[in-house]
């Protein structure tokens, strides 16, 4: 064991112990937004990474290591850094890398017996410094899912502080309220000092693994004092630049400090309009409603699936219309506004969900070339467009045609996306008619007149 490794424990173990002590002296202190995290000393692995992305450049990537290689750890991912790079992503973000808990399990990664720990299913600490390592190395930043809400039934505070945990008047700590989630201890966020240690148990990582950000689940159900105070902490590590993304639709995540929510309503926008028939105008709605809160550049993850839905709903190729239906939803995920995130194997265009707990099906890599190829071309199309990036959308959209302009400086762009498995025909807007643009995808001048023909499923990115 390296004397780093020692140290960090060590720290670790004097911060769990003087919040453990504080929890001895005042059980389940109300005033919580008073007390401040303590701040412990851990020497930083490695240096920080300077190229993280502005939060509105980002392209974010799922990675679920148990499907994403054979050998589904730490390594698998490592050897398909340079193709995730060149898909046209600059963030990965790793679902929970913590030992999972044994008692009462389903095998669940969002199951956490140690914050502090590598799950060994994995590999070693050595393993995912090795993946950090080589992501900067490629100009790609590292998140890492956080599970604050609950852990394990083996957790160590389950024995040492059952105070920090929801009991019942018995005093028998609870699963989590109105779920069936009965492998998980709820913590208890009244409790001031199981806030300190998880906070200081997240900054941690930003200096043992040189970490850039957390994704931090189901963010929802717990205070927005509570992360409001573990927000401004990591804030304070004015070493890093970090990226933070609630996954929750609140709209004071924003005021907490998160740069970014998740566009859950948005995901739906796509059953609505692809499944059932909604009109295309569904998603402008949708998109003015989670921005509310947001300020400055403030974004939310815009998606066409993830580990949640991927295994209960089905891919996107079976969802919206085969590959041809999944490619134009993710044109409005990644070009409406936003940001875009992918899951991984979305990109292979994999037709077997992923299930849980994602333990038997692999990631068919170069099963569909073609889908790759549009993913790649579409996001190289992003990366060079200001007014894609950045722009905020003003809608022309139709029943059949999402359709919309954004503009950056003097750049212009138009998208134009067919949401039907048939031909839809466009009637250009008058402030759009008759003028000539350029294709932002496959290049050449491109006139367009009072009316657009669009193919099913059938999108064009055009910019002037």
């Amino acid at each position: 064991m390296s004397f780093l490794k020692l140290a960090i424990q060590h720290s670790l173990a004097l911060t769990i112990a003087a919040v453990g002590t504080l929890a001895g002296c005042k059980k389940d202190n109300t005033n919580t937004t008073s007390v401040k995290p303590t701040q412990p000393t851990i020497e930083q692995y490695g240096t920080p990474f300077a190229g993280v992305p502005n939060r509105e450049d980002v392209v974010l990537y799922q990675v679920n290591m148990r499907a994403f290689s054979q050998a589904g750890n730490f390594a698998g991912v490592t050897a398909r850094l340079d193709s995730i790079r060149a898909l046209g992503v600059n963030v990965i973000y790793l679902m929970p890398i913590y030992p999972v808990g044994a008692e009462k399990s389903v095998n669940s990664p969002y199951a956490v017996k140690d914050y502090s720990a590598v799950n060994p299913e994995f590999g070693t600490l050595a393993d995912l410094r090795t993946l950090v390592d080589a992501a900067h190395a490629r100009g790609l930043s590292v998140m890492l899912d956080w599970v604050a809400n609950h852990t394990s039934w083996d957790n160590a505070w389950v024995k040492t502080h059952p105070d920090w945990y929801l009991r019942n008047a018995a005093g028998v700590i609870q699963n989590p309220p109105n779920t069936n989630y009965t492998d998980v201890a709820q913590l208890n966020f009244n409790n001031s000092a199981m806030r300190l240690a998880m906070i200081a148990a997240m900054k941690s990582w930003v200096y043992t693994a040189n970490i850039d950000g957390f994704r931090c689940d189901y963010a929802d159900t717990q205070p927005s004092d509570f992360w409001k105070q573990a927000v401004d902490t990591l804030r304070n590590v004015k070493t890093h630049k970090l990226l933070l993304l609630a996954e929750g639709t609140r709209g004071n995540h924003f005021g907490e400090g998160f740069d970014y929510t998740f566009g859950f309503n948005f995901y739906g926008g796509f059953w609505d309009v692809y499944r059932r028939g909604a009109a295309a105008t569904t998603f402008d709605a949708l998109n003015a409603s989670e921005y509310a809160g947001a300020t400055g550049t403030q974004q939310v993850v815009r998606y066409i699936t993830n580990h949640d839905v991927n295994g209960s709903d089905g891919t996107p190729v079976a969802l919206f219309g085969g590959e041809a239906g999944a490619m134009s939803a993710f044109v409005i995920a990644s070009c409406y506004k936003g940001v875009p995130m992918i899951y991984n194997g979305q990109e292979a265009g994999m037709t077997t969900a992923i299930t849980f707990p994602f333990t038997t099906v692999k990631v068919a890599w170069g099963a569909h070339p073609g889908v790759t190829r549009a993913y790649k071309q579409l996001l190289a199309a992003r990366a060079s467009s200001a007014a894609l990036r950045h722009g905020t959308p003003t809608a022309y959209s139709t029943t059949d045609v999402c359709a919309f302009t954004k503009t950056a400086g003097n750049e212009q762009v138009l998208v134009l996306v067919n949401v039907r498995n048939r031909t839809a025909q466009y009637s250009v807007p008058a402030a759009l008619a008759n003028t000539t643009w350029t294709d932002a995808l496959q290049g050449g001048a491109v006139a367009v007149g009072t009316q657009v023909a669009l193919p099913a499923y059938g999108y064009r990115i055009l910019k002037k």
